[in-house]
């Protein structure tokens, strides 16, 4: 037996081993790349999540007062005083009345519907997240930015990767407008001064 050619079919063999890099025959997992049943759900600091924000205020206070009040008092003297003088009877009569009637009628009805991403800045050591976020809109002159800031229990957190507002705690929105349209939506001086001097 010829050992000879053995000897050079396996050292081509490991030859070409060497070449060709070792590896399974599926791709290896890319770190960015996510998994097919990977949770991206909020959880950790720098993580994002969706607030979607539904928020109705109704107000309707009513107050009636009716205050109403009579007095009458009379009376009499027959002019006698005893056996010295005689000045005559007279009577004497007196009334009073006294009304009050006010009525008061506050009604305010608001709604506002929008949706705000923000970042995780924080984690609770219950694991509740502290989040945080603005938005800024600059359409045609006018601006909107509107703050988010609250804490979002991940349990509230929906597989989209949303939580709605009212299940926010400590849940804080603050909207400011300013630009062509804000002048006309405003009080003016005029009549804020008109409201202290004369509020009626």
């Amino acid at each position: 037996m010829n050992i000879r050619p053995l000897a050079l079919a396996a050292l081509a063999v490991l030859a070409f081993a060497s070449i060709c890099s070792a590896g399974s025959i599926w791709a290896k997992r890319d770190v960015n790349q996510k998994d097919l049943y990977a949770d991206d759900k909020a959880y950790r600091i720098g993580d994002v999540l969706t607030v979607l924000v539904a928020e109705d205020s109704k107000i309707d206070n009513k107050a009636n007062r009716d205050l109403k009040k009579d007095t009458s008092r009379s009376s009499s003297f027959d002019g006698e005083l005893g056996k010295f003088a005689d000045i005559g009877d007279f009577e004497l009569e007196a009334s009073s009345s006294n009304e009050l009637k006010g009525k008061a009628d506050y009604k305010d009805e608001r709604s506002f519907t929008d949706s705000v991403t923000v970042v995780v800045v924080d984690v609770m050591p219950n694991g509740n997240l502290v989040v945080l976020g603005n938005r800024s809109r600059d359409i045609a002159g006018d601006k909107q930015v509107i703050e988010v800031s609250g804490i979002v229990r991940p349990s509230d957190i929906s597989f989209s990767n949303t939580v709605t507002s009212e299940r926010v705690a400590d849940f804080r929105i603050v909207n400011k407008n300013s630009g062509v349209a804000e002048p006309y939506t405003r009080q003016s001086w005029l009549a804020r001064i008109l409201d202290v001097l004369w509020p009626l």
